[in-house]
């Protein structure tokens, strides 16, 4: 065990009454992964802490910087513990933070710095839009402290509310995608105002969920078998982000049903920087079908077009994400007669710092059982039809589309009990921002299915939900998506390419039912109307007989024009897709249905703030 070196003068300058207590805490920054059960076990803790789980991801891509973290629901707090190895001198200074996107302008940061007489300093600080720090008025980074390590490295402890009530200042912590961004810089400093985020010597973001479901241990069943789905000894390429593609066949008997139980990652401990997130996916093919064998960039020429089939996920896994275990009454079906036994894992390298040299063998790791549970899961697929009718202009800060699963579809195609959702992947490629599901029962919107206020594309992982949604027949489920074009020269339209756009919500449920696809799309008459309209009224080149992407690429897209597109889309009635795993649509007419309405809005969630008033 490494040993903590000489206490800073901040620590020295402590009362003796706190001696313990501060010993406990540099101690305990040694063994991170281990801290919250440390300071429990010593009694430096408060109750309860045993219990916790520390979640850790690393802050670079050398993995030698690591952030810790446990969450506290009864007090909504998240204590935070930050491993730097800088080898610097005794007068840098550190930030830790959070931000909207990963910008480290317009960010809320908790500083230590050291000043120019040795004395150690903690703050709660911002940064304006462009990069120059300001400490707050009101201070949020609560319980700071600081420990050296021999060689140099050093750990930063704190702990932040999920809401400081500081909504002019400091970073709402919310569930889905949080943006941790942080920066190392030299001193010695007089202050820390003024300083400028260019002045950093390093820095970089890393996302994370901060904010996991608290979920009872499930036990595995007695027969169980690990199956571990890598690539093998990839060279990984210097370049900032890479897509990589193994196909491989399943190493198990799967004659018959079989059911997927947990999953996890298989992180290799050099590659832990590097290896941002991972999917795994089943070849939707006949059972005899042999599907090429592949191990490379998923993006080649050289990728067998045959492989196109391994689309549809079975676990997915991101950085910082605990393993996910399905519920102790499901679990998700694999094998039979008709199951074809190969399957494909993606791994996305993230390599900002262009390293090279690096050889990586990571994966997922499913737990499968011949032993099956009472219900199968399955997979519903929510939100966007996948196809060039839904388009984003180009220029948008902003934009929004919705894809509406409809009362009459649920009302056909659920049971009377109802199904039971506990897992959400949210989707969108390149431009999406913000994905959220709304849950609708006559009119009245319920608590929402799940939503993500800073999603990135580059950051996807099945979720589990706080509390399991009871979708009955009927209820309606509205999923929509916010999209950032103003880089785009050109509309983006809707569909599977990478440049193009998705707006999805695949939610995990049981028992498994029919319907495997309830999602929308503008109806082929209001879209024909409008590209009429534009021609007759507005003078650009479309017309209804011409291809749908033709005639989005014709038009010189205004922000009038993209205002009422919007519009089109919000009051268009709505081509459905009502499907079944088969394919076919349930039985009806399903063009020109109208959109759900919601009459009666969910509250926002309580808040508890009260006015601070200044000090006379």
């Amino acid at each position: 065990m490494t040993n903590v070196s000489s206490q800073t003068s901040v620590m020295q300058q402590r009362s003796a009454s706190r001696q313990s207590r501060r010993w406990c805490r540099r101690w305990t920054t040694v063994l991170a992964a281990v801290a919250v059960v440390l300071l429990s076990a010593t009694g430096c803790g408060h109750a309860g802490a045993e219990r916790r789980r520390v979640y850790t991801a690393p802050l670079d891509d050398t993995g030698r910087s690591a952030v810790y973290w446990t969450v506290d629901y009864g007090s909504r707090t998240v204590k935070f513990e930050a491993h730097f190895a800088t080898g610097g001198s005794p007068f840098d200074w550190f930030a830790v933070g959070f931000s909207d996107r990963g910008n480290h302008s317009g960010a809320d940061f908790c500083v230590m710095w050291v000043d120019w007489k040795g004395a150690t300093g903690m703050l709660d600080t911002w940064t304006d839009n462009s990069g120059r720090i300001s400490v707050d008025e009101r201070q949020d980074c609560e319980d700071f402290d600081v420990a050296r390590f021999h060689g140099g490295g050093i750990a930063l402890t704190f702990t932040r509310k999920f809401d400081t009530c500081d909504d002019d200042r400091d970073y709402l912590i919310q569930d889905g995608t949080t943006h941790i961004v942080w920066m190392v810089g030299g001193g010695p400093l007089f202050s820390v105002e003024g300083l400028l985020v260019s002045q950093a010597r390093a820095k970089g973001m890393q996302r994370v969920q901060l904010l996991k479901p608290e979920t009872p241990p499930v036990r595995l069943p007695d027969k169980v078998s690990k199956i571990d789905v890598l690539v093998s000894k990839v060279n990984v390429p210097a370049d900032e982000t890479t897509y990589w593609c193994h196909v491989m066949k399943m190493p198990l008997d799967l004659s018959f049903k079989h059911h997927i139980v947990r999953f996890e990652s298989v992180i290799e401990e050099s590659s832990r920087g590097v290896v941002h997130h991972m999917e795994v996916f089943h070849c939707e093919s006949s059972a005899d079908s042999r599907i090429p064998l592949y191990n490379g960039p998923c993006f080649s020429d050289k990728r067998p077009y045959k492989t196109q089939v391994c689309k549809k996920v079975m676990a997915a896994w991101a950085m910082g994400a605990a393993p996910f275990v399905y519920p102790e009454e499901a679990g998700l079906p694999i094998g039979g007669p008709d199951f074809n036994n190969y399957i494909m894992l993606e791994v996305h390298y993230n390599n900002p710092g262009l390293r090279k040299g690096m050889v990586d063998s990571s994966g997922i790791r499913l737990y499968i059982t011949p032993d099956v549970r009472k219900y199968d899961a399955g997979v519903i697929e929510l939100g966007l039809e996948y196809t060039d009718k839904m388009a984003i202009p180009p220029k948008q800060e902003d934009f929004t589309l919705s894809g509406y699963c409809i009362a009459e579809c649920t009302a056909v195609s659920i049971p009377s009990a109802g199904i039971e959702i506990f897992g959400s992947q949210l989707h969108t490629h390149l431009t999406g921002t913000k994905i959220y599901t709304k849950h609708v029962r006559d009119g009245q919107e319920l608590p929402e299915l799940n939503r993500d206020n800073h999603y990135s594309t580059h950051f996807q992982e099945i979720r589990l939900l706080n509390k399991p949604v009871r979708v009955l027949p009927g209820d309606a489920l509205i999923t929509t998506c916010h999209y950032n074009t103003e880089n785009r020269q050109n509309i983006t339209l809707g569909g599977f390419s990478i440049t193009d756009e998705m707006c999805v919500n695949y939610v995990y449920y049981y028992p498994k039912i029919e319907l495997e696809v309830c999602k929308s799309s503008i109806s082929d008459q209001n879209l024909k109307s409008y590209f009429k309209f534009l021609n007759e009224w507005e003078r650009q080149r479309t017309s209804p007989e011409q291809a749908v992407s033709v005639n989005y690429n014709e038009p010189e897209w205004t922000p009038m024009r993209s205002r009422v597109l919007h519009q089109v889309y919000e009051e268009s009635t709505l081509s459905m897709q009502c499907n079944r795993s088969t394919g076919e649509r349930f039985p009806g007419d399903w063009e020109n249905r109208p959109s759900t309405k919601v009459l009666y809005t969910l509250p926002p969630p309580a808040r508890s703030c009260s006015r601070v008033l200044p000090s006379s």
